[in-house]
């Protein structure tokens, strides 16, 4: 019967000391907390599925709360049964008690399935909306004139004359790169254009 945690936060640059105080003051060790810096749009995660394996029958699974778990609905629901009817783990959400699993009580079952669900569904519907509002933010962006991505590299004052040798066969594309200080592919994707 371990007592295992597990934290996300979706990019390297997020902290996830929040969590860890949550989980170690719940009762959790350190050795038995499985991190994570990635986005939950799904369960691909590298210390999800370490955590996934160690999970034993009897043991308890701490998270602070259900969007830490996952953000996509449907992939919740199934991570949740996975755990609780197939693996036969407890789960604990610090910011939700009323998910938090009673043995043999029915009726607290049935309220955590239907209050899990409405969560994950709200979950997801945030990750919608953050996409949406990122793609709206992003087409805002263009149309006030923003370019996005590297700055193109500015071609040498010498490149028509290498170009112009190139097209006479005078030299390799290979060699004019080369003299550029250019990949292969820059000098012919310059020429093309």
């Amino acid at each position: 019967m371990a007592i295992y945690a597990y934290v996300r936060v979706s990019s390297k640059d997020q902290n996830e000391e929040r969590q860890l105080i949550a989980v170690r003051d719940a009762g959790v060790e350190s050795k038995n907390i499985f991190v994570d810096k990635q986005s939950g749009k799904d369960f691909d995660r590298p210390a999800y599925k370490r955590l996934i394996k160690k999970l034993k029958p009897s043991d308890t699974l701490i998270i602070k709360s259900i969007d830490r778990l996952g953000r996509n609905y449907s992939d919740i629901i199934d991570q949740w049964r996975l755990i609780t009817k197939d693996k036969h783990v407890t789960i604990k959400v610090l910011d939700m008690p009323i998910l938090n699993q009673v043995e043999s009580d029915l009726t607290g079952t049935l309220i955590a399935d239907i209050v899990l669900q409405l969560l994950s569904y709200v979950a997801q519907t945030e990750r919608d909306f953050i996409r949406q509002r990122q793609a709206e933010g992003i087409a805002a962006a263009k149309a006030r004139g923003v370019h996005f991505g590297r700055r193109p590299k500015e071609r040498p004052a010498i490149f028509p004359a290498l170009r112009d040798n190139w097209l006479a066969g005078k030299v390799s594309s290979r060699v004019a790169a080369k003299q550029l200080n250019v990949a292969h592919s820059t000098f012919l994707r310059w020429c093309r254009a």
